[in-house]
């Protein structure tokens, strides 16, 4: 069977870096109040040259280098972003033109935290499918521009950045030992909007608008949902916790992390953390704390990797591969 087999990685972040103590004549917090509520120190914040398309660029030609290609290689951009350059085109369009890609095609995908999630999924369906050979997923973010920075309860917690994997059609024997994304499950439910959402949109308030949260309602739901899209990829593959080798969650909140990993019997030494590094960053989340983790050299090509995310809607998954 086709599988789709990660080729290359890479990450952006902006320049800036702004350390928790900056919050501290801004609104009401303090270094230790963050920490110890989020596990967040520090995060990036972009500067006003510095966009979702530049980052998601930086990412892309990162990760096309570390996979030994160029963009004439490439067959599909999938963003995922909640906060694209334009309302319309899509940014994945903007960032094919600033690669100097003028073949195949590219789109934006929208399911804030869990957005790089389900493009990896739907890169593999594309792969799988045979409407593409080789695939760039980005994950590219600026959240600091939709936040209310008079609100400590969520100006704390988010920061900017992109990360992106290259993905290539390679056969495989259809076992649990094949390279490449083995399992996925997705979910969302609609019911929980109101709970994490931006306060204006095109068709609404003609306004970007605010994020808005309830962050003990999304504490309330998030290990539970996390464990139920985790639980169904380990039956899908059929493997449990303990074959794994690395568990990269999206990089919300230290304590959802740590409870998630807990209750699914995940060893604490097989997590990779790096929310105290960039904070909450969305879809950019699961591909930076990747890009650490291979740079510091943790993970490895043949190794067994579970990546998780859950955001607004809410929308929340899995997916398992092999490096």
């Amino acid at each position: 069977m086709i599988r789709s087999v990660v080729r290359g990685n890479g990450a952006a972040l902006p320049r800036r870096i702004m350390k928790n103590a900056d919050f501290e004549g801004m609104v009401e917090t303090s270094d230790e109040w963050i920490v110890q509520r989020t596990g967040i120190r520090q995060r990036h914040v972009a500067a006003d040259d510095e966009t979702t398309a530049s980052l998601g660029e930086a990412a892309a030609r990162a990760a096309l280098d570390s996979a030994g290609m160029t963009p004439a290689d490439i067959d599909l951009i999938i963003l995922a972003t909640s906060t694209p350059n334009n309302t319309f085109p899509a940014t994945a369009v903007e960032i094919q033109n600033r690669l100097g890609m003028h073949h195949g095609f590219a789109f934006d995908m929208q399911a804030v935290c869990s957005g790089f999630v389900y493009a990896v999924a739907t890169a593999d369906l594309y792969i799988r499918g045979g409407l593409a050979k080789r695939v760039l997923v980005i994950g590219s973010e600026t959240f600091s521009r939709i936040l209310d920075w008079s609100d400590r309860s969520t100006c704390v917690l988010f920061g900017d950045g992109a990360g992106a994997l290259v993905l290539e059609a390679e056969d495989g024997a259809g076992a649990i030992t094949d390279r490449g994304v083995l399992a996925a499950s997705l979910r969302s439910d609609g019911v929980h909007k109101d709970k994490l959402f931006v306060d204006g949109g095109p068709s609404t308030t003609g306004t970007v608008g605010h994020l808005r949260m309830e962050g003990r309602e999304v504490f309330k739901h998030a290990v539970g949902m996390i464990t139920d899209v985790i639980e169904a990829t380990f039956g899908e593959a059929g493997i449990t916790a303990e074959d794994l080798d690395w568990f990269v969650p999206h990089q919300a909140n230290k304590r959802i992390i740590d409870a998630s990993a807990k209750k699914l019997g995940i060893a604490e030494e097989k997590v990779v953390v790096t929310v105290d590094l960039h904070g909450n960053t969305s879809a950019a989340s699961v591909p930076l704390a990747l890009s650490v983790a291979v740079a510091d050299g943790r993970i490895k090509k043949g190794d067994l990797v579970l990546l998780e995310a859950m955001g607004g809607g809410f929308t929340w998954g899995a997916v398992l591969l092999r490096w």
